[in-house]
């Protein structure tokens, strides 16, 4: 029996662009659920306009691992499509079906490509991030200097778009995720909340247990990137992107390699602050620095109990 196949759409103040996402989901799929992480905008109201599209609409944000929880409850698909609301299949989701259907494969992901038809490289598909590439991340050097060994490495900038093959961590802005897969995993991990490397985690998981994922490039998606992050304040979403980064090496990293990642952020935030107090910068920019740093100072000092305690509790909920 061929597996079924349903799309999941996490929205967040998407009234701007979910219209061409749910009509291209619509047209090649029969099962779309949306959810809403409590929108300001007409973005719920956009989303009733379609007949065939369930609507979860949530009081609050539980933030996007929590509403990708929610819609694989909802949902009885053997794989199931997470599309981002700023994304629109321009090809049919079978292919990605049918790589979900191989043996010991966890998830499939199409090609990427922006509004001109460029492919997404550096976005699309990644490897796994090590404690190197976090670090360089965190003190600005992937930056600054792209083309490093170790940002192209991480960022995959030596990948051919148009060859299909095994991958680490495609985005999860077009993603296939087997059913049974995400149950044996228990889901998204929630705490990475609202966003930011939960998709990495689960992959990493996957790929643990010794689940492939699998890149399909004659699976294509436009992408326009970043719609919801844009309208967060560069403060908070810098708050975020660190306490998820620390929290990830925190799970997947021993406590030598946590510790490294703590001191680079807290260098980069240091030196970040130095930065914006010589260039005369004031108020919420300065306060985004200051929530970094006593952040990465308790990773930092408390790195040998936190990765001690971090493993057990993987190894106690992979069954």
């Amino acid at each position: 029996m061929n597996p079924t196949s349903a799309v999941a759409i996490v929205t967040y103040n998407s009234a701007a662009c979910i219209g061409g996402c749910l009509e291209s989901a619509l047209a090649r799929c029969r099962q779309v659920v949306v959810v809403d992480n409590a929108s300001e905008d007409q973005t719920r109201q956009q989303v009733a306009r379609y007949r065939g599209v369930r609507l979860i609409a949530n009081h609050t944000n539980r933030g996007f691992a929590g509403a990708v929880n929610q819609a694989m409850a909802a949902l009885q698909a053997d794989c199931v499509l997470l599309l981002n609301p700023d994304a629109e299949l321009l090809t049919e989701i079978e292919p990605l079906t049918e790589a979900c259907a191989e043996p010991d494969v966890a998830a499939a992901a199409g090609k990427l490509v922006d509004g001109q038809g460029r492919v997404q490289l550096g976005f699309n598909v990644r490897s796994f991030p090590g404690p190197t590439a976090l670090a360089f991340e965190a003190l600005g050097v992937n930056r600054l200097f792209p083309f490093n060994p170790v940002n192209r490495r991480y960022r995959r900038l030596d990948l051919d778009p148009d060859r299909p093959g095994e991958v680490e961590q495609p985005a999860a802005a077009y993603l296939m995720i087997r059913r049974e897969v995400w149950k044996r995993l228990g889901g998204f991990d929630e705490r990475f909340h609202p966003l930011f490397f939960e998709e990495v985690d689960f992959l990493a998981r996957a790929a643990r247990l010794g689940y492939r994922i699998r890149y399909v490039p004659s699976a294509v998606a436009r992408h326009q990137g970043g719609h919801s992050v844009r309208a967060l304040p560069r403060t908070k979403l810098r708050q975020y992107w660190y306490t998820n980064l620390l929290r990830y090496a925190e799970k997947h990293f021993g406590r030598g390699a946590l510790a490294v990642v703590a001191a680079a952020v807290l260098l980069g935030a240091i030196a970040r602050m130095g930065t914006s107090l010589l260039a005369g910068e004031r108020g919420a920019e300065l306060a985004g620095h200051s929530k970094v740093i006593p952040l990465a100072a308790k990773f930092l000092v408390s790195a040998p109990s936190r990765a001690e305690a971090a493993r057990s509790a993987a190894a106690g909920s992979v069954g």
